[in-house]
């Protein structure tokens, strides 16, 4: 039994070493580490065998079927890379052959988020108008988000933008943090900080716990924008609006101002954008109205301005907030919020 192993061992190897494709290299296996191979027929028949001969020879007969095995591994191993450097070679002569004057294949890239562009577009438009960029966080004080805007706890504005609070309280018991409703609070600090004259714009995330629809969601875009100086006047307000409307959505654009109501400006103004999709004849997208909100504006309260520290009677200023999410909207016609914030990239590649 002992030399009969050995014999076939020797065999397997010198056949394994003259094998130079796959396929051979499977019979192979199948010849000698197959279930009907020589040694698996020699292992089962090792019960036959005297104590002693059977011990030595079953030691034998799995160490030389470990030795196989491993053999195969590195033999299938090496005929796997001479494979694909032929492929290659292949491959090399088949592109030296074809025509060089071909486009190569292209390489896929990344872009920015259409919300992302969105903004980057309005805020060149502001720069060039004179106005900076400022930023602050999404976790802010109540102090600066409702009551420096002048939005007192028992004022009926906080009913309108129902609050993510903090789980934070201070030594009275009373919540003190939130995740900002609007970037308006970026307003109130900039008014605390800055001396005029002030020109800002205030770009950010935005927080509200309301249901979710065509025109709304539970997180958001916003820019507010600041300008304080002597003499400013509603005129300013509404030039920078006209100049705007015309630049991003197009010469033929209509905006409308409409007087309405926010704590920190008075007087305050709703502007409102054509819609781009029924060009003001109505449809579900404006509520059938042909008008789409896209913000609100107005001369900065005189009680803004004093709890900043700047005089009322001297400087005066404008306000105003919209959404960054809607003004792509209302440009291309999209009627629905919520696809900006999906993964489809059919839409995401068509802005």
């Amino acid at each position: 039994m002992i030399q009969r192993l050995s014999e076939l061992k020797q065999t397997a190897l010198l056949e394994l070493d003259a094998v130079k494709d796959p396929s051979n290299l499977e019979s192979w296996r199948v010849r000698y580490l197959g279930r009907k191979s020589e040694l698996t027929n020699m292992l089962r028949g090792l019960a036959e065998l005297p104590i002693e001969e059977r011990k030595t020879a079953g030691a034998l007969a799995n160490r030389i079927k470990g030795e196989l095995e491993s053999v195969l591994e590195t033999k299938t191993e090496a005929l796997k890379t001479i494979s694909q450097q032929q492929n290659m070679r292949a491959d090399e002569s088949a592109a030296a052959q074809g025509d060089i004057t071909l486009p190569g294949r292209p390489i896929p890239t990344g872009r920015l988020h259409p919300i992302s562009e969105t903004f980057n577009e309005i805020a060149d438009i502001f720069i060039s108008l004179g106005f900076q960029v400022v930023e602050s966080n999404d976790v802010e004080l109540d102090y600066y988000n409702f009551e420096a805007l002048n939005i007192p706890a028992e004022h009926p504005a906080r009913d309108d933008m129902s609050t993510f609070w903090i789980d934070y309280e201070n030594e009275r018991g009373e919540r003190q943090m939130l995740l900002r409703t609007h970037t308006t609070n970026v307003t109130a600090r900039n008014i605390a900080t800055m001396k005029p004259p002030i020109r800002v714009i205030e770009p950010g995330r935005v927080y509200r716990y309301e249901a979710t629809d065509a025109t709304h969601l539970t997180m958001f875009h916003q820019v507010d924008g600041l300008a304080v100086d002597k003499n400013i006047t509603m005129a300013d307000l509404k030039g920078v609006f006209y100049d705007f409307a015309r630049r991003f959505y197009g010469e033929g654009r209509r905006v409308r101002f409409r007087p309405d109501y926010f704590p920190f400006v008075e007087p305050g103004v709703e502007v409102a954008v054509e819609c781009a999709i029924c060009h003001g004849n109505g449809c579900r997208l404006c509520g059938n109205s042909g008008w789409i909100e896209l913000g609100g504006a107005g001369m900065v309260h005189p009680k803004v301005l004093e709890r900043g520290g700047i005089n009322p009677e001297e400087y005066t200023g404008f306000a105003f907030g919209f959404g960054i999410d809607r003004a792509p909207m209302l440009r291309y016609g999209i009627d629905d919020l919520r696809l900006f914030f999906g993964s489809d990239l059919r839409f995401l590649r068509q802005l």
